[in-house]
């Protein structure tokens, strides 16, 4: 187990909160995300009011000690499975909410996701990396 500094804990709730507000969108306003899904993905309406669901159980499992690790590996699991609708929405340029972004938008978002996977890992308590100290 790693230890529980005020910085894991700060990102933690960071992410929780950011995760929990996301979920909602999600599940509130499930038509805006299906412009960007991928044509393979089957109920696509239902996926993502999945997903809304999954943010929100994963954002309070960070939340919950002992549900903590297994919430930051299903967080770290739902960023990688999202990364084909980020990729969708950079390569087709689709207007969401009326807005096309441009790379200055996308690129930082695609690069970030490695990131996201690494934030949900780390503040669930799953790695020290790349923070551990060497003996």
């Amino acid at each position: 187990m790693t230890p529980d500094t005020a910085a894991r804990r700060i990102a933690r709730v960071v992410l929780a909160l950011a995760y929990f507000a996301v979920g909602v969108v999600h599940l509130k306003s499930p038509e805006g995300f299906l412009p960007i899904m991928p044509d393979w993905v089957p109920f696509p309406r239902e996926v993502v009011l999945a997903t809304g669901v999954a943010e929100i159980a994963g954002a309070i499992g960070l939340m919950v000690p002992r549900l903590r690790v297994a919430a930051a590996w299903g967080l770290a699991a739902y960023a990688v499975c999202v990364f084909p609708a980020n990729i969708k929405h950079a390569v087709e340029g689709i207007a969401l909410g009326g807005q096309v972004a441009g790379l200055g938008y996308h690129v930082p978002r695609l690069l970030a996701q490695p990131v996201i996977v690494w934030w949900a890992l780390w503040a669930g308590g799953v790695t020290d990396w790349p923070f551990r100290k060497r003996n």
